[in-house]
């Protein structure tokens, strides 16, 4: 029979939320693993709150609920408020009620200078990082590589700096247009975001900067692409897995790259009394004194060459001589069957790179602030490392 509506609605509802969640569902071991890990940083969370005052929206469904943004690919903080008032998975992820509100997303701008300040994003990661090497799920050859996150800033907002030195103090700045825009039609109409063109225009970081986010520096990684207001997001995996063991956020230039990749080996050692004996790289780390500052740390790099190095004979500068003779130590090495493995392993950075922008939406920046897009990094590459321990090492 055709069954009816009925329009008077229940006064209560009784079910249990754990029993609408599949029992096969993979948040449930990462559930389970990240709730495990935010448990043991719990005498951090408590140093970062007053004993007194209001209660706040706790630090761990803060974090639990970025991950949730990075998992799902939710583009704003906002939208992802509103998932998580209409989603009951999100609030069974998060520890939330099925009755009780969810926050606002002014919740995460109030609170992403105290994760900053006490340092929790990164500890979470770190934490997640610890598991990964205490179940020996990482090898000891390791890669590094470097990616251009898009700015939250317009091309528009390349202006140029003010002279403040040449002008008066009494005299108000000239209104000086970096491009021709166009005029109003014929009704007085002109568009509040028209159409802006800086064909012929020489526009360098020397003299422009970015007014929206002025952290972000005009560059291209290639040969052939446009150049874009960019940060650089670096990333240190290992080769077995391709879990994710350090991040960095750096200016975009054209040495960020060696110096990041160094300043995460040293900070990898420091926490996690870690040292690769490889390193794979691309030729963008073709830098005698990058191969001698790997070498001094233990390490053995294996990166192409861009060009052939010159022969001791012909440099009269014994000062060069040290950088010479590790290009020829590199060249050696290139021969030999471990830099052939270790390049082709590298290649698995680059399914870090693409799930972080696709999937965690770290392709452009959502916030202005090169710390506060390191913070989002962070938690994208926790998750990225949850996902993969799921299949790895499923917790019980």
């Amino acid at each position: 029979m055709r069954g009816d509506f009925d329009d008077q609605l229940p006064l209560f509802h009784v079910f249990e939320v754990e029993d609408r969640i599949p029992v096969d569902h993979p948040l449930r071991d990462i559930k389970r693993r990240a709730d495990r890990i935010l448990g043991s940083l719990n005498a951090r969370f408590e140093a970062a709150y007053s004993v007194i005052g209001r209660p706040s929206v706790p630090p761990e469904r803060l974090l639990k609920a970025l991950l949730l943004m990075a998992l799902y690919s939710v583009r704003s903080e906002r939208q992802l408020c509103e998932q998580i008032d209409l989603n009951l998975l999100f609030r069974w992820f998060l520890d939330m009620q099925p009755s009780e509100d969810a926050f606002d997303a002014s919740t995460f701008s109030k609170n992403r200078q105290r994760l900053e300040t006490h340092g929790l994003t990164q500890a979470f990661f770190d934490a997640v990082v610890a598991e990964a090497l205490a179940k020996h799920l990482c090898s000891e050859h390791f890669s590094v590589d470097g990616t251009l996150i898009e700015s939250f800033a317009s091309a528009k907002s390349f202006q140029p700096q003010q002279q403040q030195d040449e002008r008066p103090q009494d005299e108000p700045p000239k209104k000086e247009r970096s491009a021709k825009e166009p005029q109003s039609d014929g009704n007085g109409f002109k568009p509040s975001n028209p159409d802006v063109d800086f064909h012929g225009q020489q526009r360098t970081n020397a003299t422009h900067a970015s007014q929206t986010d002025p952290e972000a520096r005009l560059y291209r990684k290639g040969r052939g692409k446009e150049a874009k207001l960019s940060h650089l997001g670096h990333v240190l995996n290992e080769n077995r897995h391709g879990l994710i063991l350090r991040v960095a956020v750096t200016e975009a230039n054209g040495e960020a790259e060696r110096q990041a990749a160094t300043d995460m080996l040293d900070d990898l050692k420091a926490k996690h009394q870690r040292v690769p004996k490889t390193m794979g790289a691309d030729k963008g780390y073709d830098d005698s004194e990058f191969f001698q500052e790997l070498e001094d740390r233990q390490i053995e790099p294996h990166i192409p060459l861009v060009r052939e190095p010159a022969k001791l004979k012909t440099v009269r500068h014994k000062k060069r001589h040290p950088g010479i003779r590790a290009r020829q130590r590199m060249k050696r090495r290139m021969k030999t069957e471990g830099y052939s493995l270790s390049q082709k392993c590298r290649k698995k950075i680059e399914e870090c790179f693409g799930w972080l922008k696709t999937v965690a939406g770290m392709d452009r920046s959502r916030v202005v602030g090169r710390w506060k897009l390191r913070q989002l990094l962070e938690v994208s590459a926790a998750a990225f490392n949850l996902v993969r321990m799921r299949r790895l090492a499923p917790v019980a």
